[in-house]
């Protein structure tokens, strides 16, 4: 089985582009938006070789994993544009539970649905955690088209079958947890999960009620936080996103920190780390 759009996305016009092996979704996106492509076209493969991740750091994607990206352009400013990561993170949660169902959800004795499995949530400002363990993670990267727009690209990068080892954090896969999803399975429910959450974002309009729906599902949301901000370290307790998405923090002497970008730790990780 090859990489398909689902009916939503092929009927609201998506494009697909499907590798075997690439160096870099996000990469192969961006230079098609450079000779003019303005998307919305999905560049994705099993295989990626030189992935990359927040800050420029390595992400791996080995066979039978996910890498997607997501070329669209937008009308709006960076910022706004940045907040797409936000609908990236709602739509693949949704598409994991899709493919996974047994991942978050099992019949109960009595007949009726009952939770079970790895909590899924999403970490501030681009992950998707599986009981604190990561499973995925969003890239966002933006350049200026020549008619003023902004071509954005979401890059996503999926642990399917298997999770990286050594990392200063706990990672996972959806083999692990127990699903036999392929990359295949799950980015047809993306892809679709996509063209629901970017309705509602509506060019920015939306923004409120995608941020309501990404609260809901926010890891560490009440909890400890730190966070680090250059040479500096913040700590405090994770206690909203502001109407722009961005992190606010409540620190010990009852000051509202807002962050716009920072490496975060949540909950008791938050007391060891960066240290």
């Amino acid at each position: 089985m090859g990489f398909e759009l689902g009916t939503l996305a092929r009927d609201a016009g998506y494009d697909l582009l499907a590798f075997d092996t690439v160096g870099s979704t996000n990469a192969e996106a961006l230079a098609r938006a450079r000779v003019g492509v303005a998307g919305p076209v999905w560049v994705v493969t099993r295989h990626q070789t030189a992935g990359r991740g927040r800050r420029g750091r390595a992400w791996e994607t080995p066979e039978g994993n996910l890498a997607a990206s997501l070329l669209v352009s937008v009308e709006a400013d960076r910022p706004l544009a940045a907040t797409l990561g936000f609908v990236a993170g709602l739509a693949l949660n949704q598409a994991i539970r899709t493919v996974a169902p047994n991942i978050a959800v099992a019949v109960g004795v009595d007949g009726l649905d009952e939770p079970r499995g790895p909590k899924l949530t999403l970490k501030w400002p681009n992950d998707v955690l599986a009981d604190g363990a990561k499973v995925a993670g969003i890239l966002l990267e933006v350049d200026a088209l020549a008619d003023g727009r902004l071509a954005v690209v979401i890059g996503l990068g999926i642990n399917v079958a298997a999770a990286p080892d050594g990392l200063p954090y706990a990672a996972t896969c959806l083999k692990r947890l127990g699903s036999d999803a392929t990359a295949e399975q799950l980015f047809t429910a993306l892809a679709d999960a996509w063209v629901g959450f970017h309705a509602i974002w509506d060019e920015g309009r939306g923004l409120s009620e995608i941020r309501r729906l990404w609260l809901a599902q926010a890891a560490g949301l009440g909890a400890p936080v730190a966070v680090r901000l250059g040479n500096d370290i913040l700590r405090g307790t994770f206690e909203t996103l502001d109407e722009d998405g961005r992190l606010i923090v409540l620190t010990a002497d009852g000051a509202r920190r807002t962050i716009a970008a920072g490496e975060v730790h949540f909950g008791a990780a938050a007391t060891a780390a960066l240290q």
